[in-house]
């Protein structure tokens, strides 16, 4: 079974859902709201454990009922909590408005996830146990990069998702295996919207690459080869939150598992596919047996597709 670390954020994520998103000092009906676990990093931790592999958190919640539930939600997911800290105040938020075509925008408000800013000894033992450890931007930038230069030393390998985007430290990159931004952030990183030119470009800092591209797929890139685009499944989507770190959750488990890049892309596209077709983060996120039943047989996700 593959051994995953999390370094990561804990948020409560406040879900309104509504016809269409308000313009800029305009007030719109919702139609419903939801309170749902989530956070990039707890998302990923639970994609991941769903995708069938080990997995353990560190990170922080608040010491208030959204913690008690994060770290719950977790435990019930079968991540490992021990390291998981509990610091004074508020957990983190996220507050997401989805309208009827899927998409979504996002307010984060860090909360306990802005203590974490250091790791202890115990995180590094933990970090030493793992095959992988999956980075994000929504803790402090010095436990990030300590996180991945952290696990090169100790030859773990780094999976780091650049989101919220926002301009990478040389050290950082220097201690990344494998980055997996979305179309916009690595327009964001580079100055270069189209993908290919911008996976290019980033494997200037990181030996690979793969850029997210939504409902048109992926795109895998290393060092001294052509990049290789692999197709999305057809779905009709209902809520895309949470479905880039459903993709990375999954992906760093198929890559774990040997799987040729190709293929693992394609695998972590189909969790994907099944998590965007369900409300809410973790709660759409797919388990292993659901995962392996549509790759094989690509017709159980293409049948609702428009």
């Amino acid at each position: 079974m593959t051994s995953i670390v999390v370094l990561g954020s804990t948020n409560m994520d406040l879900v309104t859902y509504v016809p269409r998103a308000p313009a800029l000092g305009e007030t719109v009906t919702g139609r419903s709201f939801r309170t749902i676990p989530g956070g990039k990093g707890a998302n990923q931790a639970v994609a991941a454990a769903r995708a069938g592999a080990e997995v353990a958190m560190i990170g922080a919640v608040g010491a208030d009922d959204f913690g008690a539930r994060l770290r719950s939600t977790l435990e019930h997911c079968a991540v490992d909590t021990d390291l998981l800290r509990t610091a004074e105040g508020s957990s983190g938020t996220a507050h997401v408005v989805v309208d009827d075509e899927g998409g979504n925008a996002i307010v984060v408000v860090p909360g306990a996830n802005g203590t974490v800013t250091s790791l202890t000894h115990g995180d590094e033992a933990l970090i030493a146990t793992a095959d992988a450890l999956l980075l994000q931007l929504e803790l402090p930038l010095s436990v990030v990069v300590e996180g991945a230069v952290t696990a090169r030393r100790l030859g773990v390998r780094t999976v780091l998702t650049p989101a919220p985007a926002q301009p990478l430290p040389p050290e950082l990159l220097a201690a990344t295996d494998l980055l997996v931004p979305n179309e916009h952030e690595a327009a964001a990183l580079t100055g270069l919207t189209d993908p290919r030119a911008a996976a290019q470009a980033l494997l200037r800092d990181v030996p690979e690459v793969v850029v997210t591209l939504g409902a048109a797929g992926s795109l895998y890139a290393v060092r001294g080869a052509e990049p290789v685009a692999v197709p999305a499944p057809r779905v009709r989507a209902v809520d895309t939150t949470g479905a880039g770190d459903t993709f990375v959750g999954a992906l760093a488990v198929a890559l774990g598992e040997g799987r040729p890049a190709p293929e693992a892309l394609a695998w972590a596209q189909t969790a994907a596919a099944l998590s965007v077709q369900r409300e809410g983060a973790s709660t759409s996120m797919p388990y292993r047996v659901e995962i392996e039943a549509a790759f094989l047989s690509p017709h159980i996700l293409e049948a609702d597709a428009v």
